[in-house]
């Protein structure tokens, strides 16, 4: 009896991942008729994380991001749903259904391209350090024996680990649970300097009106994609095809104006 309950548990986990996946026994990808079915589009996101997906001052969830997903999510005839993660167990919570993507300035990286699919990238960026404005550096060479704050999980991590020179030439790096907190650390004299994305890093530092700068040498280039589950392939692809359809009327340019000033997105293009 014992042995028959272990199987039957088993094959009901095992199950109960397979649907999670948006795909049947059959192979059938149902990752589209599933969000249709269910009438919401989860979007998993570190909500703290401006200009992409953050709170803003009476707590909604704002953001480039959060405005172009729910027009594509308008598009598709459902509901956006903003489901704050923990950044760091991201992989995990989409793996097991408790979001339909990950889409918070989310980047494209060949670790993360094992675990999941990608849509089309729809905005370029770069993996930077933000220094105090009064601080003598000015390469990362500068960076020397210096003590670095990183968002943990985050893409700045591997960008430190994928910059050799870099990395070996600092004294420490310490893991933060978003960059808001690193910048504040930076403030008060904490750290040398904070690693991070550069859309991110320009658009706090015009917002707060801290005394920061970013050195203009970048550690990595990047592109923000949305990640979806490996079989929610239909999912994905429909996702595209409302971005591509929304860089063709306009849609996307007039949302990337309204937080960056300009145009900057690359889909479509």
């Amino acid at each position: 009896m014992k042995k028959f309950l272990a199987i039957l548990i088993t094959v009901s986990l095992s199950l109960t991942v397979l649907f999670a996946s948006g795909s049947s026994e059959s192979g059938v990808d149902n990752s589209l008729a599933d969000v249709q079915e269910k009438g919401t589009f989860i979007l998993g996101l570190d909500d703290s994380f401006p200009p992409m997906g953050f709170r803003s001052e009476s707590g909604e969830i704002v953001g480039f991001d959060i405005d172009t997903a729910k027009e594509v999510a308008n598009r598709l005839g459902v509901e956006l749903v903003a489901q704050p993660i923990d950044w760091n167990s991201k992989e995990q919570e989409l793996a097991t259904g408790n979001i339909d993507c990950i889409w918070n300035g989310f980047t494209v990286t060949p670790e993360r391209e094992e675990v999941m699919i990608f849509s089309e990238p729809y905005l370029r960026n770069a993996q930077v350090v933000v220094v105090r404005n009064d601080s003598e550096f000015q390469t990362l060479a500068d960076l020397a024996g210096a003590t670095i704050g990183v968002q943990a999980g985050s893409s700045a991590q591997e960008a430190i680990e994928d910059t050799p020179d870099f990395n070996d030439s600092i004294d420490e790096v310490i893991e933060f649970k978003d960059n808001l907190t690193a910048l504040m650390d930076l403030e008060i004299g904490g750290l040398d300097g904070v690693v991070m994305d550069l859309v991110v890093a320009n658009y706090s530092i015009q917002t707060s009106g801290k005394d920061f700068r970013v050195l203009d040498e970048t550690l990595t280039e990047e592109e923000y994609a949305i990640g979806f589950r490996k079989n929610d392939v239909a999912l994905r692809n429909a996702v595209n095809a409302e971005l591509e359809a929304m860089a063709a009327d306009g849609t996307l340019a007039e949302i990337s104006s309204t937080w960056f000033g300009n145009d900057i997105t690359v889909i479509g293009k």
